[in-house]
């Protein structure tokens, strides 16, 4: 029996000012699985997971959310469902419990101490820090309140762009941990867009390779020890270098 996608391209393009940045892509997001995305720069990995949450819009083709074509949904309630986390952490002055408070904000709704103790407890953190100021913070603590913010609306869904790349090794092990509880307790479709193989083959349940827009290899992140495709296997020889 085939697994429900979450996400479905349908045979999708995008392209700016005549230059084609994704070619064709038809494949999917396994629902409640997490999916890492690797590839060289410029392979259009990025601009893949802005169209999942409508930042942006194909030029050809569709996108399925749970079975909903990404153009019938409402773009809040679309980003209610989709959450996004991305490599520069954007934390405003204040406290974090005015951090953790934004997306209900901009719903004219309020955050509750209770909400918000849930929130950080899920990602680590103590009900203390809601008092703390943002710019005290470390790296990996303004990481998880910034994955923390991105789960107040529930998404079924959750983007991850790079999310430890600036991270030191604890650091980036203990975001691993987190996003990984977040798959298992809560089945959240994670889909984690990486530069480091070993990441992406420790954390994917599957794993895309990408290049030059294109979608070259797919399957259990196993496969990306042995590809077939002679050019993914060129790329992970000179990343495990």
């Amino acid at each position: 029996m085939e697994p429900k996608q979450a996400i479905r391209f349908d045979h999708v393009d995008y392209t700016i000012d005549d230059t084609k940045i994704l070619k064709d892509i038809n494949h999917g997001f396994n629902q409640g699985e997490i999916t890492t995305l690797v590839g060289p720069s410029g392979a259009g990995k990025t601009t893949l997971i802005r169209l999942c949450n409508g930042l942006i819009s194909p030029t050809k083709g569709r996108i399925y959310i749970h079975d909903q074509p990404i153009d019938e949904y409402n773009p809040v309630d679309l980003r209610k469902k989709v959450g996004m986390v991305m490599q520069g952490v954007t934390m405003l002055k204040g406290t974090v419990r005015e951090n953790l408070a934004i997306p209900l904000k901009l719903q004219d709704k309020t955050l509750t101490d209770e909400e918000a103790s849930r929130l950080l407890d899920m990602v680590g953190l103590p009900a203390s820090f809601l008092d703390k100021n943002s710019n005290s913070l470390s790296g990996g603590q303004k990481q998880r309140i910034s994955i923390a913010r991105s789960l107040v609306n529930r998404p079924s869904v959750l983007l991850l762009d790079e999310i430890t790349s600036s991270l030191d090794t604890v650091s980036q092990q203990e975001v691993e941990s987190l996003i990984k509880r977040i798959n298992e307790e809560y089945k959240t479709t994670i889909v984690w867009i990486t530069h480091n193989l070993r990441q992406a083959l420790n954390i994917g349940d599957y794993s895309w390779v990408m290049m030059d827009g294109e979608v070259i290899e797919t399957g259990k992140s196993e496969f990306l020890n042995q590809p077939n495709d002679e050019r993914v296997k060129a790329f992970v020889r000179s990343e495990f270098q």
